[in-house]
């Protein structure tokens, strides 16, 4: 989304397609003016989903599209052996470990991805996961890192508005988890976390935020029942999906990132855009971003006991969290701008189109 808000669109043409028409990203599509195409897909295993694959081939071929780009093991998997036939390139997206595909899965993923011309990583540590363990050949993989739109993080904290909204009080710090409501973010840890520093920290609340997907309504109320036997129901927000997170992020007196798996997540970049003091699990791609006590805390995956240290750490320290925040930001300014990801998307794009035309018409290249 971000990538279709800024491309330069006097050089490209932006269409979107998905699989499932749901989420808060469609309304927006329709207000920038940005096609959406639907391509409904229950199962791979299925004669309606080569049917719809055939129909993905001939929207390429009639709208002359030059460059589809697919993003994780759905949108791989299914884009990108169309878009091979019909469109002059062709990009897969790998933004994670995927510790949640089946072996299958992945040596499905591996297939379809050979047929693309590269294949976009947003981490080292996802670059290197790929041709270590999975057989990825390196030359085709190239590393561009999120970006974070620091324009978002620039005005006045509306901390106290915010806590007046939440019910809570002026004097009351808040340790903030933003994260996608799923199984692997780690959510069950923080609150088992949130109960421990309840105990040392009586003015202390504990923000989660964010949304289930609709398959999994379920999980949101199993997170509540553990948090009640945690002892900590009565301290603990779960404010649902928000429009406003830098500003929650502004008003954070620590912000927590207890996944146990990700790439370069934009909530840890977004965490550090907002100066929030951030305590976050080394997985993944986070040790690139985050430096251990100079740009935040890192800590071992599923450790509660570890959460509680670091957190403790920044709120008896305040100076130390301040300090951290203000080399945070400064860090995303330098190497994480949305502007850094965006034009070096669209030199991918202009590079293999170019070199693609060269090959089919060299003289139709030069005109």
């Amino acid at each position: 989304m971000t990538l279709g808000r800024l491309i330069d669109r006097s050089r490209f043409d932006v269409a979107f397609a998905c699989l499932r028409r749901w989420g808060p990203f469609v309304e927006e599509l329709g207000q920038l003016g940005i096609p959406l195409r639907e391509y409904q897909v229950a199962t791979f295993r299925s004669v309606h989903a080569l049917a719809q694959q055939a129909r993905l081939a001939r929207q390429i071929s009639r709208g002359r599209i030059d460059i589809v780009h697919a993003y994780n093991f759905y949108g791989n998997v299914f884009a990108i052996p169309p878009a091979r036939l019909m469109a002059p390139v062709v990009i897969a997206s790998i933004r994670d470990r995927s510790p949640y595909l089946t072996p299958m899965q992945k040596r499905v993923q591996r297939y379809a991805c050979q047929f693309a011309d590269r294949i976009l990583v947003n981490a080292d540590a996802v670059r290197d996961w790929l041709i270590q363990d999975e057989g990825y050949d390196p030359a085709n993989i190239v590393v561009i890192r999120n970006g974070v739109d620091m324009s978002r993080f620039a005005g006045a904290p509306a901390g106290q508005a915010i806590r007046r909204e939440l019910g809570v009080a002026p004097d009351e710090r808040l340790v903030v988890v933003v994260s996608r409501l799923a199984r692997l973010k780690g959510i069950e840890v923080f609150l088992e976390a949130a109960a421990a520093l309840k105990q040392r920290y009586p003015d202390v609340r504990f923000l989660v935020v964010g949304e289930t997907s609709p398959p999994d309504r379920a999980y949101l109320d199993d997170l509540k029942r553990r948090a009640a036997g945690f002892g900590v129901a009565d301290r603990v927000i779960f404010t649902g999906l928000r429009s406003d997170i830098p500003a929650i992020l502004g008003a954070a007196s620590v912000a927590v990132m207890p996944s146990l798996n990700e790439a370069l997540s934009n909530v840890l970049l977004e965490s550090m855009a907002a100066a929030a003091p951030v305590v976050a699990t080394r997985v993944g791609g986070t040790p690139e971003a985050l430096h251990d006590g100079e740009t935040g805390l890192l800590v071992p995956p599923g450790d509660a006991g570890a959460i509680v240290g670091a957190v403790s750490r920044l709120l008896d320290n305040p100076e130390l969290a301040r300090r951290l925040g203000r080399n945070a930001r400064a860090v995303i300014h330098e190497r994480f701008s949305v502007d850094l990801m965006v034009r070096s998307t669209e030199k991918l794009y202009a590079e293999l189109l170019e070199k693609k035309q060269q090959r089919r018409s060299p003289a139709a290249a030069c005109v």
